[in-house]
């Protein structure tokens, strides 16, 4: 048989008919929506859809509104605590992953990923049905649960692959030299794992911010955080107000993506 057959040849995409093509369509179809947000954020008329002159006059109106600002307060303290337990969590699920065969491994990644593909839907009524279950009355307390138990996997996921790429070599050698289980974890593995628990923290804290649907289905009365805000403005008509809020929303994750991606520079 001819070696040469069976070598894995690398399949070259751009060769396709008409590859270039379809990936420009594909980018214009997901960022051209957000640059007509972002751009009739900055419009002078009350009609979003109607271009009638530049002016910064909506992002004031948000800055000075009190329900947006306790409706981003809400989100943020959500979003806080969220992402602290939910990356305490997914830390000690990876060390515990580590410790087991592979097919108890399959097993829990299955379970403990299973918020990463189920339909967002039947998470939410799930949810509030063991809220309800439970007679636990619908208010911040199980929104941040609700946020905390769906956070983990996005937290887990980086935090896993960074462990997977460490030296177990490492480990044994500060064992070897006398370190306890408690001195190896904080002087060697938090230290080692620090790239994938601050892409960990920021994943959950995104997803923690952006979320609506499981929010909108366990939050009680005077619980609003700034999603389900949003869809009340959106429920009378998109405004240039809402453009202004959205575009400070994409402002904030940008932010939050380049801090990631130079935290991690400088860590590598």
């Amino acid at each position: 048989m001819n070696r040469e057959a069976n070598r894995t040849r690398r399949v070259d995409l751009r060769r396709f008919p008409a590859f270039a093509t379809i990936s420009v369509l594909l980018l214009v179809f997901l960022y051209l929506p957000l640059l007509v947000v972002v751009v009739y954020a900055f419009n002078t008329g009350r009609i979003a859809t109607i271009w009638e002159g530049f002016s910064l006059h909506w992002f004031g109106d948000v800055a000075a509104n009190a329900d947006i600002r306790n409706a981003t307060l809400t989100s943020l303290q959500v979003a806080a605590v969220a992402t602290v337990c939910s990356v305490v969590l997914a830390i000690g699920i990876a060390l515990g992953l580590a410790a087991l065969r592979r097919t108890a491994r399959g097993a829990v990644m299955l379970v403990a990923g299973a918020p990463l593909v189920l339909p967002e839907i039947v998470l939410a009524v799930a949810t509030l049905a063991m809220f309800a279950f439970l007679d636990v009355p619908l208010g911040m307390t199980t929104v941040t649960l609700a946020h905390i138990a769906f956070c983990v996997p996005f937290a887990l996921l980086p935090i896993r692959a960074r462990l997977a790429d460490m030296d177990q070599r490492v480990f044994e050698a500060a064992a070897d030299l006398g370190a306890s289980p408690w001195r190896v974890f904080r002087r060697v593995t938090l230290p080692l794992l620090a790239p994938g628990i601050v892409a960990g923290a920021l994943m959950a804290f995104i997803v923690s911010l952006d979320d609506f649907l499981i929010t909108f289905f366990v939050a009680g009365p005077g619980t609003t955080t700034l999603p389900i805000y949003i869809y009340g403005m959106l429920r009378v008509g998109i405004t240039p107000a809402v453009n202004a809020l959205s575009t400070l929303i994409l402002l904030v994750s940008l932010l939050v993506l380049a801090a990631a991606y130079f935290a991690g520079r400088k860590r590598g």
